[in-house]
């Protein structure tokens, strides 16, 4: 069996593109090319008509084209495989008659299938598991195309509501949760605004911003609680000038503008250490990535990879404190709490902000 490559192992995206245009085999099972217009992820191989050189995106996995909200195509198939095991192909048809399913294991049960058997399967098949697919299907068919080509997740049919009154309300019951702590200090205030990764949920104080997350982050309820104990305040809805501020930045930051925040921080919920990291994080340039080994390193203890690891995961300001740019000691993507496909997202999206910049320089 042809040992798997990496993405960084194989050729640059020219060449690559290069091999989409010849329809060369040299790469079946080991790059897949995406295109932005469509939304749609192929083999090298497909006979479909070939995007621009400008459209395209080159992924080494499948796992990774559906992460980023790419769906397969009808006319190559990229998630068939000669030979692969019947339970795999059997569910993946059922995928096909409707997308938009919401699979479960109860679903899996009730149409005569053990859930770790299929766990397992999809695995070894296609690494990630069916019920992954399923999810990443979903995001695949909510998707909607930006004018640069990045992919758009509708924020409120992910999250299962029908309209933005209805997540408007599901907001206001998160905030509503807090216990009331404020014993006459100032109000934390919370205000969400949208991105094009779906909404994100700000709490500042008038000057400082206390919590930056996407809205359907599972330790979001977790961290807002935590947030109020530590603080002895309440979290009401609202806006402060410092939520404000942070707003304009992250539209500029979206927009490709710029990558600067400036917005206050407030850091108090960290330890000494947790801190520290964060700091090491924000030094890392726009369009550069660090593994765990090198924030250990530069903090002068090479043994402490696992404690910046959960560092790295207890950060409650996303974007801000840039810990989607740490990355495996291998180059692969490691977990990220907004979902690794917004890391996917934010790290082609610098990669591109600092593109441009250069070329504004060699210009000058």
């Amino acid at each position: 069996m042809i040992e798997r490559l990496m993405l960084f192992d194989l050729p640059d995206d020219n060449a690559l593109y290069d091999a989409l245009i010849a329809r060369s085999a040299a790469y079946e099972g080991l790059a897949y090319v995406c295109v932005k217009t469509t939304g749609i992820f192929c083999r090298l191989t497909c006979p479909a008509r070939k995007p621009k050189r400008e459209n395209t995106l080159f992924y080494d996995s499948v796992a990774t084209c559906m992460q980023s909200g790419f769906r397969p195509c009808q006319r190559c198939r990229p998630l068939e495989e000669a030979g692969r095991e019947p339970i795999v192909d059997q569910l993946l048809t059922a995928l096909d008659r409707d997308p938009a399913a919401r699979w479960t294991e109860d679903d899996l049960i009730a149409g005569g299938y053990d859930p770790s058997t299929v766990r397992r399967a999809f695995k070894r098949s296609l690494g990630m598991t069916f019920l992954d697919i399923a999810r990443y299907r979903r995001l695949g068919e909510a998707a909607k195309q930006l004018a640069n080509g990045a992919r758009v997740i509708d924020a409120q049919i992910e999250a299962g509501y029908e309209s933005g009154s209805g997540f408007r309300a599901a907001f206001q019951r998160l905030i509503g949760k807090a216990p009331a702590l404020s014993q006459k200090r100032d109000l934390l205030r919370a205000d969400w605004f949208e991105t094009p990764l779906g909404p994100m949920v700000a709490v500042a104080d008038q000057t400082h911003l206390h919590l930056l997350e996407f809205h359907d982050r599972k330790a979001l309820p977790a961290e807002l609680d935590k947030l109020q104990r530590k603080t002895r305040s309440t979290v009401a809805a609202g806006r402060t000038p410092a939520i404000e501020q942070i707003d304009a930045e992250l539209k500029a930051y979206f927009d490709g503008r710029s990558a600067s925040f400036r917005t206050p921080l407030a850091l108090g919920f960290g330890t000494a250490f947790e801190r520290q990291v964060w700091l090491k994080l924000m030094e890392i340039p726009v369009g550069e990535t660090r593994a765990y080994g090198d924030i250990a390193r530069d903090m002068e203890n090479p043994q402490i990879v696992r404690a910046v690891g959960r560092a790295n995961g207890a950060n409650q300001m996303a974007i801000v404190i840039p810990c989607h740019r740490l990355i495996g000691a291998d180059g692969s993507l490691t977990g990220y709490g907004g979902g690794l496909w917004r890391k996917q997202w934010l790290l082609r999206h610098e990669n591109e902000m600092k593109s441009k910049r250069l070329s504004v320089e060699g210009i000058q």
